[in-house]
Formats: structure tokens, C-alpha cells, sequence
């Protein structure tokens, strides 16, 4: 009797179970790079993930006596071995800024960049792998022939090991006077678990969303993400779900960034299309704002009529 207790459970213990054997088994190895865009990296300490390296620091106290923060957009490092092309390097960067904001906005008053701020928030990708768009079509293959022969078996199907991305970044919070608050230097690299996506960006862009959540959490708490409550739960609160569904944001000033791709994102990503086919990044904010009319055509307007 006891064991047919357990029968119906081990399914999803099975399920939890190779996810995280999997997850830490084939895994990109991303490097820890500093750019040299952090005003300084003293007194940094190791606060490693499960599946993140990192070194950060908090000034906790100034952080939580903070109100206001402005994101200001994420940019790529100057350097020339990243396989990206600049619409890769522009989507990536904004997925960052992104995240950050709405994430951010759960704890401050997110500001425009023309308004003072008690925070202001800059982050600088360092160093990013293209995925292999064929081995993680490869991928998604055997995951639909495996839907197709065992639907009813919760098990995932792993990742070819090879042509996985990675991303690096570091950010750092500094006050109105330019002293820094918080830093993080950040890296993470896909696994077999991850989202297997048809496209060279399509890690770098997956892990642009943790690493924004990461650093929000650390200036939101003044505490290490990777360690304690925080360290659990990768997911939004409650109050952020419209927005992540593609809602507007909490704050307008969010809205430089656009709007998240919401559900097609989320069919797009299950079907491992690239992220540009489902998010449009900052060009749809752009898209969407209200266009001035030209001086020669305000000219015509103000013409009294004959």
C-alpha cells in the first residue's frame, strides 16, 4: 500500500530530478570578464548559483533608504570576437534593460532619464557565445519526436551538449553623486534544460532576462540573489505578470525599453524560434510614441484659410 502512495508522486520527482542533473550536467561555461565600465571593483566577493558565477557587493543600508532609480540602456562592450550583428547585440542588450526595470519597479519609482534619481542603474555586456542555430534545431527535433512517441512520459529531453551560448555582463547602482551602491560581475552559460532556440542570439537573449533579475534582486535587497528566499524563485511577483504578459508597464519611463513579447513570446520560445520574430525590443517603444509633424507641415497648419 505504501508504495502504490508513492506511485502517482514519482513522475514529477523523476521530472525535478533530471531537470537538475541535466541542468548542472551539460553546461556552457561562460567567463567572469570585466570590462572596466564599473566606476571599481574593490571589496567584490564570490556569491556563486547553482548555475551562476558571480562577484558582487551591496551596500545594503544606502540601497534600502533609496526611492528612485533610473535604468539607463544596457550596451555591449567594445570588443570584436562577439559573433553577434548589431540587431543580435541591440535585442540582447535591451532584453537586460529590460528585465531590470520591471523588476526593479516591484521595489522603486522608476524616473526618466531628463529626472533625478536617488539610483541610477547602467549594465554592460562583457562577452556573449552564439548559440548553434543547427544543433538547437537538432534539439527541438528530438524533443517533438519524443512528444510524439511518449506523451504521457514527464522526462525532458536534454540539449545536444554542444553549440550552447553564454553571456557575461556586469552592472553596478550608483547614487546622484556618482558613488557606487551595488556591483555585479555575472556570468552564465545555457544548459541542457534551457530553451533550445534556432538562432544566434537565442541564449545570449534567454540569460539577458536572469541576469536582469539577478541584479534587481541585489539592488532591490541589498542581498545576495543567489542565496536565502531570493534564491528559490526566478519569477516575477504578481503585480508584474500583465506587464510580463506584454502590458504596459508600472512606470511609463519603462516603456523606452518596449514592451515584453507576452504570449507569442512564450509560443515562439516553445517552438525555438528566433527572439526577434516575436520581440521587437526598443524599436516597437519607438514605433508606438506619438511622431511630431514636421516644421513645414506645423508651418501649413497654423496658415489661416482663405
Amino acid at each position: 500500500m505504501g508504495l502504490l502512495r508513492m506511485l502517482p508522486v514519482a513522475p514529477l520527482q523523476l521530472t525535478a530530478l533530471a531537470s537538475l542533473t541535466l541542468g548542472t550536467a551539460g553546461c556552457a561555461t561562460a567567463p567572469l570578464e570585466r570590462a572596466g565600465s564599473l566606476r571599481n571593483y574593490d571589496s567584490l566577493a564570490e556569491a556563486n548559483g547553482l548555475v551562476t558565477r558571480a562577484q558582487i557587493k551591496a551596500n545594503k543600508k544606502d540601497l534600502l533608504d533609496a526611492k528612485t532609480v533610473r535604468v539607463e540602456p544596457t550596451a555591449f562592450a567594445p570588443r570584436s570576437d562577439v559573433g553577434f550583428d548589431e540587431a543580435e547585440r541591440k535585442l540582447v542588450a535591451n532584453a537586460i534593460s529590460r528585465e531590470m526595470c520591471l523588476r526593479l519597479s516591484e521595489r522603486f519609482q522608476i524616473v526618466s532619464a531628463n529626472e533625478d534619481a536617488d539610483l541610477i542603474v547602467k549594465a554592460t555586456v562583457t562577452h556573449a557565445t552564439p548559440t548553434n542555430a543547427t544543433a538547437s534545431a537538432a534539439s527541438q527535433a528530438a524533443s517533438i519526436a519524443k512528444s510524439v512517441a511518449l506523451p504521457g512520459v514527464p522526462v525532458p529531453v536534454p540539449r545536444l551538449p554542444v553549440g550552447l551560448g553564454t553571456l557575461s555582463v556586469e552592472a553596478e547602482a550608483r547614487d546622484f553623486a556618482g558613488f557606487q551602491k551595488a556591483a555585479m560581475v555575472w556570468a552564465r552559460g545555457a544548459n541542457s534544460v534551457s530553451t533550445a532556440r534556432m538562432a544566434n542570439d537565442g541564449d545570449a537573449y534567454d540569460l539577458a532576462g536572469e541576469f536582469g533579475a539577478d541584479f534587481a534582486k541585489l539592488v532591490s535587497t541589498g542581498e545576495s540573489p543567489f542565496s536565502g528566499v531570493a534564491s528559490f524563485t526566478s519569477l516575477p511577483s504578481v503585480a508584474s505578470v500583465p506587464a510580463k504578459l506584454g502590458g504596459a508597464p508600472k512606470y511609463a519611463a519603462c516603456e523606452q525599453f518596449g514592451r515584453f513579447p507576452g504570449l507569442k513570446g512564450f509560443v515562439g520560445a516553445g517552438l525555438g524560434l528566433p527572439p526577434g520574430w516575436t520581440d521587437k525590443g526598443a524599436d516597437e517603444a519607438k514605433s508606438s510614441s506619438p511622431q511630431q509633424p514636421s516644421p513645414e507641415i506645423a508651418s501649413m497648419e497654423q496658415q489661416p484659410t482663405r
